[in-house]
């Protein structure tokens, strides 16, 4: 009898009457819904990249799925909506994926790892289940009523087999007669298992009790995959026929195509609510069975189990951290094995994206790890669980290769084997300081010991050496230097007191005293291409390249190896994280040693010295560094940063902008893509855009410091223009046979300006800052005449020019023309400072020193330095000279410019100078207002430049007509994006909305001065109407007959509107301004009548 009173019986089976099944399937680009019996599909979600396994919860309507090229679990709802990512990490290739309905648990096997492994639906509480005597485990199916899982492993020896759902009792069902068993799935009625076998192309049979297998009589399986079962028919898709097939499940007759020509079918699924019996008991019940992290079923009663790694404290609670564990990198994830626990199981910290991690270590007091990534050049640390994730240092970083905590004072000690340096700032990446920049090779990995306060390294140049110095860079010495090829990996024996590194050329593991004597061979067999080491009470470990293994052996013997975790690629830095690292008292440890900013352990007697970020220099007491900062300094840009390097300090070091220390003072720079030309002050602070509108390519820039100013050159525009520091008063200056502007320098004192066109015909030229006075000095030899610098000292012009390839020198009107230096590959932008010039170079991808006056001794400054642009040179010592428009700003009521000996004042652009030859008004005369949707702008016709000039008029998203009311001066315009009417001053003061509702398309409007109203057309409405200026007293005056009103125009005086009709009769109307009287006045020859406009005086 049928117990279920939804149900009756037939054929021997309790079918369900409703609802109808679908067949659940992925399809590799997308997962998709067939209806069995009438073949029809639906797309449920698409734009995969490669879907393979797949599994439902009825009860939550959620669909899960692997994929296998992104190696991601996710989910989403079963209508398609709400995507997200259940498990991102430690995946290879996650073949098959299973949901317990009744726990809510998620199992899935992983042939890359060799693993099953199951988590709570959200992917929390992740742990490793299964993963001994295991090769590709493939397919997977639980049995939530009976606690069971069922998988398939298609490894060497092929076999079936199940366990409890907590992975105790393991048994194999079959391993004969099998080859690649597939897919599998559960007919829970009948308490039978069916499988695919793809190289047999069978599909095969057991029962659960008797686990007797039963080959069908079905012929025509190319190659079968996957298999789900309803009612009394099997389902399964084929790779090879690209099809989903059906067949009785007791006969294995009446087989039939339920869908063919798909792209790639995969896994199948029936989404039924009978395919997940929502009768099954909870064994963990409400509470969770009372367990503090995962329930998991196991037979009759169930089991409480702990995340990977974490060890149980009673029979029903984890620990909630791990107290030790190995921690290494493998270039694109970063893992831990804990060792609170037997199984020594590796899994994946979760951290966002990790390109090639290389260095690692860690710091226990705030429970950071630390690494290194030579993909984003970063520096990065997280919490032990991946949580609080944050970048500490990414700027001038090249090939970070080694990293080391101080833990006593807090500081993050690195190796760069691409600018050769080690470097040191706090573990938060401040006050980052330059120890050693000379006589590295390529330096590799630094291991530090704050209790004798000495640091170790590994250099693998061309002479290959271990070195060791005090933490604060004193008393350098090699330590070893022979029989050496590839040192890789160091590690410290704080115990007794030794070094140990290898080798990964000559295969070896040695050690030796902290002074290189006692040096011995540990391991000398056996080692492939050992990379990271790392040492833990008795043992040393260490990861190897070439073998793709985690080993071990003792530390004093070399003798019993293990190996903790193998086949994994890409194994570098290993480190032991544990809470027994050893604290004592240090000089740093009270008032920070005296130090102002950085105290550096050092071995005894010092024990300490204080040290400055880099660029400053310490003063005379050795303690505090000097407030003054950098007098001396190169700016330089690189398309994504503004860079500075101190010229104060022994070494070439370049810091980013918001990185270095420095006093008052503003650093301006353009940026072409964003066409805009900002500034800020020389520590990275108070940021502001000075230039936003009217530039496209912004190649020159000169600051005149002294007059208050900034030139600029455009060579998009072919203008040079000139504006107050803060962007204000801007004004054109040259804009006539100008072929593309480059370098522009300034000579304040003499009142002149250079600038180089690299036109078609190339040039160097001159004028007084004002523009007048314009002369060409140089006009032949000239290719791309790039960097232009005035050596004030020397009474002489220099210039880098790229296509010639040479950095040359004149007078200053042009005479005595010389080579400084040739060849130069690429040279961009060029300054002077002292005795030298500095050059950046595209080409070289670096920055260039010589002398200034014969250009001898090149030498690089610094090199790695892709986007390279332009360079200046700053002395702060120097005095910046007398203003010629210093007092009253030379009697101008505007701009002040030098000229030769005198001074000039000039006027914004468009603004002609009044007669008394000082003051300006605030607009031009005449001028033409226009707009371009985005912006609106003006041409004065009062000058000939003819310059547009923005109007700052706020929030313009698309404006299409617009008028001027002449009496109170203010601009009316309609926006059809926001379908407002608005006005405002000409300076973007006191922007207003006039009309803001019942607008559609308002395409023409125009202002009546006299009797104070406005008037304007909407397309979309077909009307025209009238307001007063504030918008009160709004009416309709024409709504019929109009098709598609466009322009519109008004003649006060006579009291007539004209306006445009471009709809299906194109024509010109007339009426008087009060809508009546209407008249068509031409409605021939015309297609889309636009503009229109009234000529007053001759009436036309």
């Amino acid at each position: 009898q049928c117990r279920n009173p939804g149900m009756y019986w037939t054929c021997l089976l309790c079918l369900p009457l409703c609802p109808e099944p679908v067949l659940l399937f992925a399809n590799r680009i997308d997962i998709r819904q067939v209806l069995p019996h009438r073949s029809e599909y639906t797309l449920l979600l698409n734009n995969l990249e490669n879907a393979i396994a797949l599994d439902f919860h009825h009860g939550k309507e959620l669909v899960f799925w692997s994929d296998v090229t992104l190696d991601r679990i996710m989910r989403a709802s079963l209508n398609g909506s709400n995507v997200e990512e259940v498990v991102s990490t430690g995946l290879e290739s996650p073949g098959g994926l299973a949901i317990d309905w009744i726990h809510n648990k998620l199992y899935w096997t992983d042939s890359g790892t060799s693993r099953i492994e199951v988590a709570n639906l959200d992917g929390s509480q992740r742990k490793v289940l299964l993963w001994q005597r295991m090769e590709k485990p493939r397919a997977i199916a639980l049995h939530p009523m009976e606690g069971k899982i069922y998988w398939t492993d298609w490894g060497n020896m092929p076999c079936i087999e199940y366990a409890n759902m907590d992975g105790s009792n393991r048994k194999i069902i079959a391993d004969t007669h099998l080859f690649w068993p597939n897919g599998l799935t559960i007919d829970y009625a009948s308490h039978r298992m069916y499988w695919v076998d793809a190289k047999h192309h069978v599909i095969e049979r057991s029962t659960d009790s008797k686990y007797i297998c039963e080959l069908f009589p079905l012929p025509g399986l190319p190659h079968p995959f996957a298999i789900t079962v309803f009612e009394d028919s099997l389902y399964w898709t084929d790779w090879h026929t690209k099809s989903i097939n059906s067949a009785n499940k007791f006969t294995g007759k009446n087989q039939e195509v339920i869908r063919n020509k798909l792209h790639f079918p995969m896994d199948i699924h029936t989404l039924h609510p009978q395919r997940q019996p929502a009768g099954g008991r909870n064994r963990c019940g409400s509470n969770n069975g009372g367990c503090s992290h995962l329930c998991l079923p196991s037979n009759k009663t169930y089991t409480c189990a702990c995340p990977t790694g974490f060890k149980k404290v009673d029979h029903y609670n984890c620990g909630l951290s791990l107290d030790k564990f190995l921690l290494f990198a493998r270039r694109t994830d970063i893992r831990r094995i804990s060792f609170d626990t037997e199984d020594k199981l590796d899994d994946v910290i979760p951290l966002a994206d990790i390109r090639n991690a290389v260095a690692l270590d860690w710091d226990s007091s705030e429970r950071y790890i630390y690494w290194t990534d030579v993909t984003t050049d970063s520096i990065n640390r997280a919490k032990w669980d991946g949580s609080k994730q944050e970048v500490v240092v990414d700027t001038s970083l090249e090939s970070p290769a080694g990293l080391a905590i101080d833990w006593l004072t807090h500081k993050l000690y690195w190796t760069d084997a691409g600018t050769d340096r080690i470097e040191v700032s706090n573990t938060d990446g401040s006050m980052r300081t330059v120890l050693i920049w000379e006589n590295l090779d390529r330096p590799r990995d630094i291991v530090v010991d704050p209790i004798g306060g000495l640091m170790y390294w590994t250099d693998w140049g061309a002479n290959p050496k271990i070195e060791r110095a005090g933490m604060d860079a004193s008393n350098r010495m090699v330590i070893i230097s022979t029989n050496l090829t590839w040192p890789n990996g160091l590690a410290i024996d704080y115990s007794t007191e030794r070094l140990y590194w290898a080798d990964a050329s000559i295969k070896t593991i040695e050690y030796g005293n902290f002074d290189g004597s006692g040096r011995q061979v540990l391991i000398g067999s056996q080692l492939p291409h050992p990379f990271g080491l790392t040492l833990h009470e008795d043992r040393i470990y260490w990861t190897d390249w070439q073998s793709k293994s985690i080993q071990s052996a003792d530390k004093l013997t070399g003798l019993d190896r293990r190996t903790l975790a193998e086949n994994l690629e890409n194994l570098m830095d290993i480190h032991m994280f544990h809470n027994h690292r050893t604290t004592v008292q240090t000089p740093c440890s009270v008032n920070n040693g005296g130090c102002s900013h950085l105290c550096l352990l050092a071995p005894s007697p010092k024990a300490s010295s204080c040290a400055c970020p880099t660029g400053i220099n310490l003063q005379a007491d050795s303690k505090t560094c000097t407030h003054g900062n950098a007098d001396n300094f190169l700016v330089f840009a690189r398309r994504t940063d503004v860079r500075m390097i101190s010229l104060d300090i022994p070494y070439f070091a370049d810091v980013v902008l918001e990185y270095f220390h420095a006093p008052a003072g503003k650093v301006y720079w353009s940026d072409s893509t964003l066409k805009k030309i900002s500034r800020a002050n020389i520590n990275g602070t108070e940021h502001e855009d000075i230039i936003s509108t009217g530039l496209m390519t912004t190649d020159g820039l000169a600051v005149d410091s002294v007059g208050r100013k900034i030139y600029w050159t455009d060579t998009g525009t072919n203008r040079i223009e000139v504006a107050n520091l803060n962007g204000s008063m801007r004004k054109v200056l040259v804009w006539q046979n100008l072929d593309s502007p480059r370098a522009i320098a300034l000579f304040h004192e003499m009142g002149y300006m250079y600038w180089t066109d690299w036109g078609e015909h190339a040039k160097l030229e001159r004028s007084s800052m004002d523009g007048s006075d314009r002369v060409v000095l140089i006009n032949n030899n000239l290719g791309w005449p790039n960097g232009l610098a005035i050596d004030k000292a020397g009474s002489q012009l220099l210039w880098a020019d790229a296509h010639t390839e040479r950095i040359e020198a004149s007078d200053l009107n042009g005479s005595n023309r010389r080579t400084l230096v040739s060849p130069v590959q690429h040279p961009y932008g060029l300054t002077l400072l002292g005795p030298h010039m500095y050059w950046t170079d595209w080409q070289s991808r670096s920055i260039h020193r010589a002398d200034k006056d014969t250009g001898a001794n090149t030498i690089t400054v610094r090199s790695n330095l892709p986007g390279l642009m332009d360079i200046q040179a700053v002395d702060r010592a120097r005095a910046l000279g007398f203003n010629k428009c210093g007092r009253r700003n030379g009697g101008c009521s505007h701009l002040c410019l030098p000229r030769h000996n005198v001074t000039s004042c000039a006027c914004p652009t468009g603004i002609l100078l009044r007669s008394d030859g000082r003051s300006c008004d605030n607009l031009p005369e005449t001028y033409l207002l226009f707009s371009n949707r985005v912006s609106v702008r003006r041409i004065s016709l009062d000058t000939n430049d003819h310059t547009d000039v923005y109007v700052p008029v706020p929030e313009l998203h698309n404006v299409i007509s617009l008028d001027y009311d002449s009496v109170e001066r203010k601009l009316y315009y309609t926006d059809v994006s926001l379908d407002v009417i608005r006005r405002v001053n000409l300076d973007g003061s006191n922007m207003e909305t006039v009309i803001s509702q019942g607008l559609k398309t308002t395409d023409g409007l125009a202002v009546d001065w006299v009797a104070r109203n406005m008037y304007w057309t909407d397309t979309g409405r077909n009307t025209i109407e009238v307001a007063h200026l504030d918008g009160t007293s709004r009416k309709v005056l024409v709504n019929n007959s109009l098709d598609e009103p466009r322009a519109i125009a008004v003649f006060p005086s006579k009291g007539f509107l004209f306006w445009t009709d471009w709809g299906h009769i194109a024509k010109i109307e007339r009426a008087y301004l009060d809508g009546t009287d209407r008249k068509v006045l031409i409605n021939t020859d015309l297609g889309w009548p636009n503009g229109l406009t009234l000529d007053y005086d001759t009436r036309r």
